[in-house]
């Protein structure tokens, strides 16, 4: 017969708990980091812009102009601002267990899509926003974007850079809009490097 004693039992317990949040932490640090590298490669994402000089940056904009931003608000590590048909608005970006997600009401939440990455959840919704403009009789826009309240619609459609891009980035958008076959282009490795590296339309 075997016996254990509860301490070690605990404390068994304990460090198996640590491991599985030590990974959990390592994962999510590498998610944000990998969502930053995204980032900082856009042109779009402003850092630590307050929501008052985003309103002012946006206040003469057109409708569905919209920059990213780093959140005021602690619970949150993003913003979208936005221009709406009744001015500029904000929308946070939450992050929970490994994916990005656009902030709403509760009962809409579980419609919200989910994403491996900002860029990716900003892109999926411009594609939205730019179909739904063009009445093309796309995809309709998603539970975010048209409220079903009556309230004012937010689009994204045209994003304001804080510094232009250079001409090899907005060459490598207009491509990889055209393609998701990088790889089959007759074009040199390293072209193709720099193309799958910010593999997004926006």
């Amino acid at each position: 017969m075997t016996c254990h004693s509860t301490d070690s039992t605990e404390t068994a317990e304990n460090e198996r708990r640590s491991e599985s949040e030590s990974r959990v932490v390592d994962t999510d640090r590498n998610r944000i980091a990998a969502a930053m590298k995204d980032l900082k490669k856009t042109g779009w994402y402003w850092g630590t812009l307050t929501a008052n000089e985003a309103k002012e940056i946006l206040q003469d904009a057109a409708e569905g102009t919209f920059l990213l931003r780093d959140s005021s608000q602690r619970d949150y590590l993003f913003t979208i601002s936005a221009m709406t048909s009744a001015g500029p608005t904000n929308l946070r970006i939450e992050y929970k267990e490994g994916k990005f997600k656009l902030d709403s009401v509760v009962l809409v939440k579980p419609k919200l899509k989910q994403f491996d990455s900002v860029v990716h959840l900003v892109e999926h919704y411009v594609l939205l926003s730019r179909t739904s403009c063009k009445g093309s009789g796309g995809e309709p826009p998603g539970p975010s974007l048209a409220p079903p309240n009556g309230a004012v619609q937010l689009l994204l459609t045209t994003p304001v850079y804080a510094a232009m891009p250079s001409l090899q980035h907005l060459c490598r958008i207009s491509i990889n809009k055209v393609t998701r076959r990088v790889q089959d282009l007759p074009l040199p490795n390293r072209l193709k490097d720099y193309l799958t590296d910010y593999a997004y339309h926006v």
